[in-house]
């Protein structure tokens, strides 16, 4: 068995065997290239501490040397080198307090998280599998490395890491594995919200996003989502849903393209649910007003686990305006790309086409024509350039002051009623025609 490293890498592992050290590629990269993937990361393991690995190479950075990782340039390459090492305790369930080197690689394995991920490999003396990752790897699941209560003592990340690995490979999480992780998950409250952040976005954005169910059923949600709890136990006795909230919206999650945005706005667009539901006296469950109820709840979410402000915007819109059902004649959509955004109303028509997959039959048809006619306008209007909003606008608040309006409200209003025309009627984006009319 032979890898195709990238030619730095292994001249990387093969300077630092020439110079008397032990030298792997391991972790990750081992793993997907024994899945026949393309790795996104090469890391290198080896017996030489920090010091030595710089004397072998002219220009290293110290990435972080205190736990014994050194990035050597290569080229146009950043490559991580990192000494064999024993973690010390790890107090805060994140990081080791203290880290000792050690020149057996089989230590090294040992503190991983893993089985898939605690292999190593070089050419001369092929893969070195001390846990049965490559067992695990043909029966496709995910087991700690050791006791996995200890795995997950050590780093409460590694929790979620489990179903995010499980749902990116399409693999099962251990029994044992799996009782661990729900027994700890409390403890990922002692993990920052940024780190939970990057590990949700990979899980709900990979081909399986399905696995958030897992996230839910392991206890995982109630600790970094627990509004999602509350989706799961809230039915919805409605002929349009054959499903919960909570699987309505894994649902969802399936039928929209694994776009950070669009799954986001998939996981949360029904999380205003729980707090609107009424049942009227026919038994029929109603859930009026759900929407901004969802913006509100879901912008808490997005704050809590520290998404940024554009992802954040995006999401909002999404969720404001997806049960919105703008007819397909040019008015109304121009008016509702108006409304919603250019920027995400392709995602808006995603979503709701998403939506309607995730609910039951009745009127389905309807609904995914409604959709498809809504799409097919949307593209006629965009290719004719038909005017959305004020930057396209056939005149803007310098031509007014220039023909003697003075700046304020007075200009706001002037534009704000051109535009209204020209959505009503693109013909009258016309420059000459919108300032004879509004500056008399």
């Amino acid at each position: 068995m032979q890898f195709k490293a990238p030619p730095n890498v292994k001249l990387i592992v093969d300077q630092l065997t020439k110079h008397g050290h032990e030298a792997y590629i391991v972790g990750g990269c081992v793993r997907d290239s024994l899945l026949g993937r393309n790795p996104d990361d090469w890391d290198v393991t080896t017996s030489a501490q920090p010091c030595e690995i710089k004397k072998v190479f002219a220009r290293t950075v110290d990435t972080g040397i205190a736990h014994g990782t050194v990035s050597v340039l290569v080229g146009g390459d950043a490559i991580e080198v990192t000494t064999y090492r024993i973690d010390g305790k790890y107090e805060d369930h994140r990081r080791p307090d203290s880290v000792e080197f050690t020149t057996s690689l089989e230590q090294d394995l040992q503190r991983r998280d893993f089985t898939i991920n605690a292999m190593a490999y070089n050419d001369q003396e092929g893969l070195i599998d001390k846990f049965g990752g490559i067992d695990d790897l043909s029966r496709q699941v995910i087991r700690c490395v050791g006791n996995p209560s200890q795995r997950f003592d050590e780093d409460a990340l590694r929790i979620l890491r489990a179903v995010r690995f499980a749902a990116q490979l399409g693999f099962a999480i251990d029994e044992d594995t799996a009782k661990a992780i729900t027994k700890l998950s409390p403890t990922l409250k002692q993990i920052s919200a940024e780190r939970i952040q990057v590990e949700v976005v990979k899980l709900i954005t990979s081909q399986r996003p399905e696995f958030w169910h897992d996230v839910w059923a392991l206890g995982i949600t109630k600790v970094i989502m627990p509004e999602f709890d509350e989706m799961m136990v809230t039915t919805q006795d409605t002929p349009h849903h054959m499903l919960n909230v909570g699987e309505h919206t894994i649902k969802v999650m399936e039928n929209v393209r694994a776009d950070r945005v669009l799954r986001l706005a998939a996981l949360l667009h029904d999380v205003g649910k729980p707090q609107m539901k009424t049942t009227d006296g026919h038994g029929v469950d109603h859930f009026k007003g759900h929407a901004g109820v969802g913006e509100r709840t879901a912008c808490d979410i997005l704050r809590r686990l520290k998404f940024d402000n554009d992802t954040t915007n995006k999401v909002l819109r999404l969720i404001r305006w997806h049960d919105t059902r703008p007819q397909a004649d040019e008015r109304s959509v121009r008016r509702a790309v108006n409304k919603i955004g250019d920027d995400i109303f392709p995602d808006f028509l995603d979503l709701q086409y998403a939506d309607t997959m995730g609910k039951s039959l009745t009127n389905r048809d309807e609904k995914l024509k409604s959709n498809e006619d809504l799409r097919k306008t949307y593209q006629k209007i965009k290719v004719e350039g038909q005017c959305f909003s004020l930057k396209d606008l056939a005149i803007s608040g310098n031509d007014l002051i220039k023909m003697g309006i003075k700046e304020g409200q007075q200009l706001g209003v002037i534009l704000k009623q051109a535009l209204d025309e020209v959505l009503d009627d693109p013909q009258k984006n016309n420059k000459e025609y919108l300032l004879k009319k509004f500056t008399k």
